[in-house]
């Protein structure tokens, strides 16, 4: 299929959907976008939309998901609490206030 075709298809579907303006292209980007929002490795992502390096795929959708941010940031914080909760039996405070190892 001829890509002029496809894409003039395309922009007649967007137009009777009442929907707002959107290019072809911006499907690709959103499809790749929510499969990251969904889990998916980056690897397994880099070799769906066909780039060389992965660190253009990170480059180029990684920095549109905060969420991804703030799900690393949760997954540290679980991993420290859980790992200072395991200490905290271990340790407790000398008389002038220090922390000792028990």
């Amino acid at each position: 299929m001829a890509p002029d075709y496809l894409t003039y298809r395309f922009h007649g579907l967007v137009l009777r959907s009442g929907l707002p303006p959107v290019r072809l292209h911006d499907l690709r980007y959103g499809a790749v976008t929510m499969a990251l929002a969904a889990h998916v490795d980056l690897p397994v992502v880099q070799d769906q939309v066909g780039h060389a390096s992965i660190v253009l795929t990170a480059d180029t959708y990684t920095s549109v998901l905060p969420e991804l941010h703030h799900r690393a940031a949760r997954a540290t914080a679980r991993l420290v609490l859980s790992a200072a909760r395991g200490t905290a039996r271990r340790v407790r405070r000398g008389r002038c206030g220090w922390m000792t190892q028990v």
